[in-house]
C-alpha cells in the first residue's frame, strides 16, 4: 500500500519493527474497542508513515508538528493513536498528541459569543469556538520543551461541554520529537466571499439567513486560525467519499454510544442525539467540510483515501521526501 519510492525502511527493518510494535499496537486497538484486526496495517501503513515522518524531521531542532485532518467519522482519533504507537514503540520517538477539540473556548465564553455575535456560536466546533491563542502557546511550548521541563496540555470535557480545570490537564514531559495535532478543520483554508453568498443547508437557510454566522466563521478561519495552522510542518488528510459518508459514519458513532450507554445503564446521564438532532449538528460543519473535500487533497502533504470499511486503502503523496 505505501508507495515503495517513499519507503525509508528495508524489508528486514520493517519486519523487525512490526514484531516489536505488534503488542502495543494491539493493546491500543483494544483500548479503543476496535473489533477488527488492524495489525496488517502496521507494516503496510503505520510504520512506513512513521519512518517517512521521521525522515521529514531530520535536521530540525524542534518537534515536528503533524496535522491530521478529516471529516467527522473519518477515523482521525484511531489513525492518530496508531501513528503515535508506531512512532513511540516502533521508532522510539517521544510524541505529544493534541486534539483541536481540547482548545475549545469555555462554555461561558461561547455563550457570551452567542449573545453578542450569533446564537449558532453556542455550539462548539466551527472556527471561532476555539481558544486559538491557547493552541498556539501550547504547541510552541511543546516544540522546544527541554529535558526536565513539563507542559500542562488543555483538556475538554465533552460531557460537561466545558474545559476541564487546569489541575486535571495531562502533563507532557520534554523533550518532544513529534506533535500530532488532529481535528476536523485542522489545516483548513477560508472560502471566497462569493462562496458564502448562498446557504448550503437548512441550518444556514433558516438560522443564518443573512449570512452573519458563516461570514464570521470564515473571518476567524482566515485570520487567527491560519496563524495556528502555520505551525504545522506536515499535513495529512483522511479523505472520505463525501458528506453522505460523514452522516452515515457519524450516525454509526451515535448508535454505538447509544448501545454502550444502555448496556452500562448510563442512558439517562449521556445526551444521545436523535437522527434529527444529529443531522442538524452535522450541518454546522457541512460548509467547511465540503470546501475541504474540494481544495485540500491537492495540497496536503499526503492524502489517505478511506474506503467503505473505514480503512485508509490508498495513499497519495503530494510532497515526496528526497
Amino acid at each position: 500500500m505505501w508507495p515503495s519510492e517513499q519507503l525509508f525502511l528495508s524489508h528486514d527493518e520493517l519486519d523487525r519493527l512490526a514484531r516489536t510494535c505488534r503488542e502495543p499496537f494491539v493493546a491500543a486497538c483494544r483500548r479503543m474497542e476496535i473489533a477488527a484486526d488492524l495489525t496488517p496495517w502496521l507494516g503496510a501503513l503505520y510504520l512506513p508513515l512513521a519512518a517517512w515522518l521521521d525522515r521529514r524531521r531530520e535536521g530540525q531542532t524542534r518537534a515536528l508538528v503533524v496535522g491530521v485532518s478529516g471529516a467527522q467519522g473519518s477515523g482521525k482519533t484511531t489513525f492518530s493513536e496508531l501513528l503515535r504507537v508506531s512512532l513511540t514503540a516502533g521508532l522510539g520517538r517521544r510524541v505529544a498528541s493534541l486534539s483541536i477539540d481540547d482548545f475549545y473556548k469555555t462554555k461561558a465564553d461561547r455563550e457570551a459569543m452567542a449573545k453578542a455575535v450569533h446564537p449558532l456560536f453556542a455550539a462548539r466546533g466551527v472556527p471561532g469556538t476555539h481558544d486559538v491563542k491557547l493552541g498556539i502557546d501550547t504547541i510552541k511550548a511543546l516544540q522546544r520543551l527541554p529535558w526536565g521541563r513539563a507542559v500542562p496540555v488543555p483538556a475538554f470535557d465533552k460531557a460537561r461541554d466545558d474545559r476541564k480545570p487546569q489541575a486535571a490537564w495531562p502533563i507532557v514531559h520534554g523533550p518532544i520529537d513529534v506533535i500530532i495535532f488532529e481535528g476536523w478543520c485542522v489545516g483548513a483554508r477560508p472560502q471566497s466571499a462569493s462562496a458564502l453568498a448562498e446557504p448550503i443547508n437548512d441550518l444556514e437557510r433558516y438560522e443564518d439567513s443573512d449570512g452573519t454566522w458563516r461570514r464570521t466563521v470564515n473571518r476567524f478561519l482566515a485570520e487567527e486560525y491560519q496563524r495556528l495552522f502555520s505551525l504545522i510542518d506536515v499535513l495529512l488528510m483522511l479523505k472520505v467519499e463525501g458528506m453522505g459518508k460523514v452522516f452515515e459514519w457519524r450516525r454509526l458513532q451515535e448508535e454505538k454510544l447509544r448501545k454502550k450507554s444502555a448496556a452500562e445503564g448510563l442512558a439517562q446521564d449521556l445526551r444521545i442525539m436523535s437522527d434529527d438532532d444529529l443531522n442538524r449538528f452535522i450541518m454546522h460543519y457541512e460548509r467547511l467540510t465540503r470546501h475541504m473535500f474540494e481544495e485540500m487533497p491537492a495540497r496536503a502533504d499526503a492524502v489517505f483515501f478511506v474506503d467503505d470499511r473505514h480503512n485508509p486503502a490508498r495513499v497519495q503523496i503530494n510532497k515526496p521526501v528526497a
